[in-house]
């Protein structure tokens, strides 16, 4: 019996796709639930704080002061998170966290002047039917410039890539840029990836060419997906990746059966992650 195909396609599950098929499928497919890093969660704290200074304060208002209140009270509603709870931080290893990612808001700081930005959309939710594929993706800020022009802007909390990692990243973008074209009906002039830890901005103009490449690529990756669903077949393809990868007790190259997945539905995979050879 071939897998059901998943609902939409987004930047994240089109580079899960691409990293190793077999973690896709368990995670876009069987839709298991997987281990919540710290890296992950900090993430998701920084950009809800961000969030956060562009909502609750208008032009004139978005002040370092803003940002350290915008990032408490980011920190207070993350108390819910599930996520938070599972790390099972002690209370030194809280005060780090919140720490670290404080120094990540003043890293954004930085980079740019929130006060200059007109941003008309944060977390934007953008979704378009493409020959017959669904694309979705989240856009960390769409900002508008004095010319009028639309700037993709992405908030990155890990390490500035190595030079074909970067092309990746951009890959990623140009995906929302994609969107934008489809749902706007306007290209952006610029997208930009903020690396709020060295601070670091790389940019990128979309052009004409690069998201029609896009548009090709995307089509490929679920023309593979397609394929891999229809005859069952999800390989695993090891990396470095392996060792924070929440599947490894399904993986055969670990010695698990694929096979069992079914059985941790909506259950928790605790098995501990080993490390690759």
């Amino acid at each position: 019996m071939a897998f059901a195909l998943p609902r939409s396609l987004s930047p994240s599950k089109l580079s899960a796709f691409k990293d190793c098929p077999l973690a896709f499928r368990f995670s876009a497919i069987d839709r298991l639930p997987e281990a919540p890093a710290p890296h992950m969660v900090k993430g998701t704290l920084v950009h809800s704080a961000l969030e956060r200074l562009f909502w609750d304060h208008p032009r004139g208002e978005r002040t370092a002061e803003a940002a350290r209140h915008a990032l408490d009270v980011a920190w207070q509603a993350l108390q819910e998170d599930p996520d938070l709870a599972c790390l099972e931080l002690t209370d030194i290893e809280r005060e780090s966290f919140v720490a670290d990612a404080a120094s990540l808001v003043d890293g954004y700081l930085r980079l740019e002047d929130p006060d200059a930005v007109d941003a008309v959309g944060v977390e934007l939710t953008l979704e378009a039917d493409v020959a017959g594929l669904r694309l979705r993706g989240i856009i960390d800020r769409l900002d508008v410039t004095a010319e009028g022009e639309l700037e993709v802007v992405d908030y990155k909390t890990g390490r500035v890539p190595s030079i074909n990692q970067e092309q990746q990243r951009l890959g990623g973008v140009q995906f929302y840029a994609l969107l934008c074209e489809q749902v706007l009906g306007r290209r952006p002039s610029r997208v930009r990836l903020m690396y709020l830890r060295e601070p670091l901005v790389i940019e990128a103009v979309p052009s004409e060419q690069a998201v029609r490449g896009t548009r090709q690529r995307t089509s490929a990756v679920w023309s593979a997906i397609e394929r891999a669903c229809e005859n069952e077949d999800f390989r695993p393809r090891p990396s470095a990746l392996c060792n924070w990868c929440s599947f490894q007790s399904l993986c055969p190259i670990y010695g698990g059966d694929p096979a069992q997945a079914s059985e941790f539905t909506g259950a928790s995979l605790d098995a501990p992650i080993a490390q690759a050879g």
